[in-house]
This record gives C-alpha cells, sequence and structure tokens, in this order.
C-alpha cells in the first residue's frame, strides 16, 4: 500500500517514517463518502498522517491532498509549498497549510471558471467553477485555530480539497463536459511527466 524509509534519531531514539501511500483513484468507493472529524489533536497517528500526506503529495507533484484519498476517513488536508509546483508552474506560491475539520464560507457571491486536474484524477483536466474568494477556518496539528482568507489560485486549492472530505471529485462540479479532457490532448505542451 505504500513505500516507507525508516530513519533512526540517535539522540532520541524515536522512529520517523516517511511513507509514500498510494492515492486513490475515481471509481474507487472509499472516495466518495463523507468522512469524520479529527477529534484529538497532536498526537503521534495524526503527526504521521500529515507527514505522510505531505510525503505522498511531494511524490505525485500534487498541489495538495486529502485524508480519503489514502484512504484514510478523516478530515484532514495538506496543500501548498514553498516553491512552485511543476504542474502549476505559472500560478502562485500557496502557503504550506495542514488543514484539519475546514469550514469554508464564500466572501461575496463571485465564481471563477479555471482549469483543475486531481491527483485521484489522473491524466484529465476540467475546468471548474470555484467562488473567487473565501475565508477558511480550521486547526492545526496542535489544535490551533486557523483562519485565512483567500483568492484566485489559493482559494481554488483549498475548495478542491475540501471537497474531497465530502467525496466530490472535481469533475461532479463541472457544468460544461465539453471543457473535461486528457490532459495531452488539451495541454499538448505540458510534459507528460508532470500531469498525474
Amino acid at each position: 500500500m505504500c513505500k516507507q524509509n525508516g530513519l533512526r534519531s540517535a539522540d532520541t531514539h524515536t522512529f520517523l517514517t516517511m511513507a509514500v501511500h498510494k492515492i486513490l483513484k475515481m471509481g474507487d468507493p472509499r472516495l466518495f463518502r463523507a468522512v469524520l472529524p479529527v477529534a484529538e489533536f497532536g498526537t503521534d497517528t495524526l503527526r504521521q498522517l500529515v507527514s505522510d500526506m505531505y510525503d505522498t503529495m511531494r511524490a505525485a507533484k500534487g498541489a495538495g491532498l486529502a485524508a480519503p484519498q489514502i484512504g484514510v476517513d478523516l478530515q484532514v488536508v495538506v496543500f501548498g509549498s514553498d516553491a512552485p509546483n511543476p504542474r502549476y508552474p505559472d500560478r502562485p506560491l500557496v502557503p504550506a497549510t495542514v488543514l484539519i475539520n475546514p469550514v469554508i464560507t464564500p466572501i461575496g457571491d463571485g465564481e471563477a471558471l479555471d482549469w483543475e486536474g486531481c491527483l485521484s484524477v489522473p491524466g484529465l483536466r476540467g475546468r471548474v467553477p470555484r467562488w473567487s474568494r473565501i475565508r477558511y477556518t480550521g486547526y492545526d496539528l496542535q489544535g490551533n485555530a486557523v483562519e485565512r482568507d483567500a483568492e484566485g489560485f489559493h482559494a481554488r486549492v483549498v475548495q478542491h480539497e475540501c471537497d474531497h472530505l465530502a467525496g466530490i471529485l472535481y469533475p461532479m462540479r463541472m457544468r460544461d463536459f465539453t471543457q473535461f479532457g486528457f490532459t495531452e490532448v488539451l495541454f499538448p505542451e505540458m510534459d507528460p511527466d508532470l500531469d498525474d
């Protein structure tokens, strides 16, 4: 199910595990169910889950990842990075964030239509309507409150990842399936090794 490399810390004898999990693909029924909120923060289990999610997201060159995508039924998403994403090289940076038990509130009525891909829907892209500006709240690993306003690509990534927690994949949000297709056809200039 996942690849693991263990590192033992010489001074603490703590075993740190780095794991890249298999990402579930569209059609797997586990992707279509709503998941449970996290009840306990700051646990070793939660820290390991978040670490595994970041390892998996980075290995897949994703912009974000939700726990259900690796078969974990908890309201946990990770997204963003300190470096440009190779799958979305022209997009602005999104701050690296762990968001647990998130709530999204639109700011205004504005919507934007833009292309999205998904690690659980490999090789395909579609134009998806999303709120242009949002406020998202939730918690970090330790249970500290997170509250942030976002717009543009940042808002899109947050909405996309949080949809996974309700069992929603981006094609379910689309209104025009003439704007849905294989990435290699829609974006022939894109390096196929960088997509999904």
